[in-house]
């Protein structure tokens, strides 16, 4: 019988309950929202790897900003987002929709004026609406509009936490580069303090692309690098998903979850929600792991890679050649000279468009500091969802 609740949520940020680990990083940002609360501008970056939870974590210090230090936290998620007035239009969006049923209301209306539309059926949910003019305006007008904002508000929040999400889009904008250096300036020598905290969220590349557009943001930016769970952090979050669920995990079977998962949050999900399903007396076996192991790794791969990525690596062959890479949990580098001699004939004669396909998609890259014909993967959710296959595809137990 299927079951009616999960304690997981793969493909979203994790929820507030189930948040273990990242202690020295939620200190870190806990420091700037005190900084923020006193009038301190404050300008963060947390970088990582794709899966490794940076919007969950983005996603728990809102919520301990709103709670314990009382700023506005607006968690805007850019996704898509190549120009300044859309990136403007999202962040306002944001503070619009966080704001209904909130005592204060009634001031962002006044705010906004004209620029709320009610949508939905019945119209009981409402979207900013400025036009394109308005929006180039409030591009350049910003600073001056969050102090406003702060000012009309300051009976009920401390500051704002302003969190941009997902910067792929703008990351290699040069326009945004600009601006936001022009923005953290125009705050910086400003006689009026602005209580206000920015917050990236992104790929340790984008961070570098950003400098390399503007190269004055190296000196703005203070990084947050977030990295993969620790076994024991991963431990935590499986007992403390199996406890919220009334069930329990074998000892075997955790360290197997914990094995699998990489250190990933986004892979924890996965594998944890698909072994939750298919279990049938409310504990969790090695079995129930490894037959979560087969279903997540198809769902990892259509969800979370990109598809160009999957849809190259439908081959038998490249398939095949991936699995025999990734073989071992967490050693993304390897030789070609290595690799070969595991190879079928058939194999080992598309190795070497195997490897031009996967550079072109970013899947791995030339390791040039190891020497030649050495290779690393890009990141490590794609080496992930490969060791997945290659343990999916040779692990006898699994009927």
């Amino acid at each position: 019988m299927p079951k009616e609740y999960s304690p997981f949520t793969p493909g979203q940020p994790v929820p507030v309950e189930f948040f273990v680990g990242r202690s020295a990083e939620i200190e870190l940002l806990k420091g700037k929202i005190a900084a923020t609360s006193t009038g301190r501008l404050q300008v963060a970056f947390l970088a990582g790897e794709r899966g490794v939870g940076k919007s969950s974590l983005a996603s728990f210090i809102s919520f301990m900003a709103e709670r314990d230090t009382k700023l506005l936290a607006l968690h805007t998620f850019l996704g898509g987002v190549t120009s300044l007035e859309e990136m403007a239009r999202r962040i306002f969006d944001r503070l619009l929709k966080d704001s209904m049923g909130k005592s204060w209301y009634g001031k962002i209306e006044g705010f906004f004026g004209k620029h709320i539309q009610k949508v939905g059926l019945f119209g009981v949910s409402v979207e900013f609406g400025a036009p394109a003019q308005d929006l180039r305006r409030m591009v350049y007008d910003f600073a001056p509009a969050l102090r406003n904002l702060t000012k009309q508000l300051a009976e009920e929040r401390r500051g704002i936490l302003l969190v941009l999400d997902d910067l792929n889009g703008l990351a290699t904008s040069e326009d945004f580069a600009n601006w936001l250096k022009s923005l953290v300036d125009e705050i910086a020598t400003s006689r009026q303090p602005l209580p206000l905290c920015i917050l990236l969220v992104g790929l340790e590349e984008r961070r570098h692309s950003l400098i390399g557009l503007q190269p004055s943001l190296a000196r703005i930016f203070d990084v947050v690098e977030l990295r993969p769970w620790t076994p024991a952090e991963s431990r935590d979050f499986y007992q403390n998903a199996f406890k919220k669920a009334g069930m329990a995990a074998d000892a075997e079977a955790l360290e197997l979850l914990v094995r699998y998962a990489g250190g990933l949050p986004v892979l924890a999900h996965e594998i944890g929600d698909a072994a939750f399903k298919l279990d049938t007396d409310d504990r969790i076996d090695t079995q129930d792991v490894l037959r979560g192991v087969y279903a997540a790794a198809d769902i990892v791969g259509r969800k979370h890679l990109e598809p160009k990525v999957f849809q190259a690596i439908r081959s038998t062959r490249y398939r095949a050649i991936l699995r025999k890479v990734a073989n071992r949990p967490v050693d993304m580098e390897f030789k070609r000279s290595d690799l070969i001699g595991r190879l079928s004939h058939g194999e080992a004669k598309v190795l070497d468009n195997f490897l031009t396909k996967m550079k072109q998609l970013g899947v791995i890259r030339s390791d040039r500091e190891a020497g030649p014909g050495c290779y690393r993967f890009d990141n490590l959710l794609h080496y992930s969802y490969f060791w997945l296959e290659a343990q999916r595809a040779t692990e006898t137990r699994i009927p």
